[in-house]
């Protein structure tokens, strides 16, 4: 058996263990739901710069409630676990949409990726769910 087989094998037994298993699946809810959380609270604390912001780049401001609400709700319910699925694929969506439309020029590159980047971790919860402990309990 080589190393690599060896040390995959180790890693899969540890992850494969409830209680690591456990913190794991919350970890990465919470590091990836707090991007999420702390920018739909600056759009709330800050409604009327945030929409000044997005009017100026072409979103229309009636927008900004359903964007606070995709961004502080998704991020809440991607944080406990609560569909899960449906809170990260409405993120990723998000991510995608937002990234384009507010980081598509030269010297936004590395925003863009980071949209792109975030995406591809909550299609991950989408395909597995929240893990445990979550209030979806899967």
């Amino acid at each position: 058996m080589s190393l690599n087989t060896t040390v995959k094998n180790r890693i899969a037994a540890l992850v494969a263990t409830p209680a690591l298993n456990s913190l794991l699946a919350l970890a990465a809810r919470a590091l990836m739901a707090f991007i999420f959380i702390m920018a739909g609270y600056g759009k709330i604390t800050d409604y009327a710069g945030t929409a000044g912001y997005m009017t100026s780049m072409g979103v229309p401001e009636f927008l900004l409630p359903l964007v606070i609400l995709v961004e502080f709700g998704g991020g809440i319910a991607l944080l406990i676990g609560f569909q899960t699925r449906i809170a990260a694929g409405a993120l990723a969506g998000f991510c995608v949409i937002s990234g384009f439309i507010f980081h598509a020029t030269p010297d936004q590159q590395i925003m863009l990726a980071k949209n792109l980047a975030l995406a591809g971790g909550l299609l991950a919860f989408v395909r597995t769910g929240a893990g445990r402990p979550s209030v979806d309990g899967e």
